[in-house]
């Protein structure tokens, strides 16, 4: 099965006191971009999960949309649904939380 987007959700630990994506609710965001899929009914086209380092710790928690490339930093709870909509369904990414390296 190929996806048209995949978004991958940093669920990394590192131990205390280093800043982690898993310790900052990176789970919370594996579940809450899976639900906004699963509502919407994108899950046949675009598939969230949990990855390891994206190597942002320090601006995480941290997310990336492929094959767009496109890099967020300090995502909460209340920004999946914009990047699902603005982003993945209408192909403009949320400039306010992107990543510029």
């Amino acid at each position: 099965m190929k996806f048209k987007k995949h978004v991958f959700i940093c669920t990394n630990q590192k131990p205390a006191p280093k800043k982690s994506c898993g310790e900052e609710h990176g789970l919370a965001l594996v579940e809450a971009f899976k639900q906004a899929l699963k509502d919407r009914g994108l899950q046949i086209d675009i598939r969230a999960q949990k990855a390891g380092c994206l190597d942002t710790c320090a601006l995480g928690p941290s997310v990336v949309v492929y094959p767009d490339g496109v890099n967020y930093g300090n995502v909460q709870l209340s920004d999946v649904d914009e990047i699902v909509e603005s982003h993945l369904v209408n192909n403009q990414p949320v400039e306010r939380l992107k990543l510029t390296f």
